[in-house]
């Protein structure tokens, strides 16, 4: 086999392995198939076809697993530190499907965490409100959050049954200042249920507290397992 067969057979099984791969075809946790039956359908020599899948494990696209093989990998979300993201936003760039679904909403007074965590007064109202992200069907996130009912009075009428809780809020007040807070748990029951994963399976949690020029807006506190999603702080030296 010549070295340009070569090379051209070597790019189409990386475009065929990714395109199956991207269009969902091929879900996380996928067994690509061994050397030896791509080598048989490519009609190619196996180090053709290992360069191939050592290409695809360089971009993050498959794991390769001695003794047992090469597995889709798990896509993971990246999020931008100072940023309020979307996470609609942030399951589509993963080219997956992405659903919602809210499993606890109630309007209550505020108890003493919740004054700590949404920094309201005693007493105050608020709506407490939880949902459940997929991605391909798949659980990606936990939202538990606050919402004060002072600065957002609408809220008392708002289900979140057609939209998300963070993105309405975007829609209805604009916030003026946030702050984050990020830290790595290990997932508890309630936890590991909402999310199908093991208990004590290690997560990654972001914390966001929004205020508005009225008050303050919403405390809320999104958990994901710790391998589908990652933060990322772009920056520039300060002026000398």
């Amino acid at each position: 086999m010549n070295q340009s067969k070569d090379t051209t057979l070597h790019q189409r099984i990386v475009s065929d392995i990714e395109g199956r791969i991207v269009s969902g075809e091929w879900p996380p946790g996928h067994r690509i198939p061994f050397e030896v039956d791509l080598t048989k359908k490519y009609d190619c020599s196996r180090m053709t076809v290992n360069k191939a899948l050592t290409q695809l494990a360089r971009a993050g696209l498959i794991e390769r697993r001695k003794k047992s093989g090469s597995f889709v990998t798990q896509p993971q979300a990246q999020s931008a530190v100072l940023e309020i993201h979307d996470i609609r936003a942030e399951v589509q760039s993963l080219n997956l499907a992405y659903s919602f679904a809210v499993s606890r909403r109630e309007q209550r007074k505020a108890k003493p965490d919740d004054i700590r965590r949404l920094d309201v007064a005693p007493g105050s109202s608020l709506v407490d409100v939880a949902c459940i992200h997929q991605a391909g069907g798949r659980p990606f996130c936990l939202e538990e959050r606050l919402i004060s009912l002072s600065t957002v009075p609408e809220a008392a009428d708002a289900n979140f049954s057609e939209t998300a809780p963070g993105a309405w809020l975007i829609n209805q007040i604009p916030w003026s200042s946030a702050e984050h807070r990020i830290h790595a748990v290990s997932a508890g029951s309630d936890e590991a249920a909402a999310l199908d994963i093991p208990r004590n399976t290690a997560c990654l949690v972001v914390e966001r507290r929004t205020w508005s020029n009225v008050g303050p807006v919403t405390h809320v506190r999104f958990t994901y397992p710790g391998d589908r999603h990652a933060l990322v702080a772009r920056f520039t030296p300060a002026s000398q």
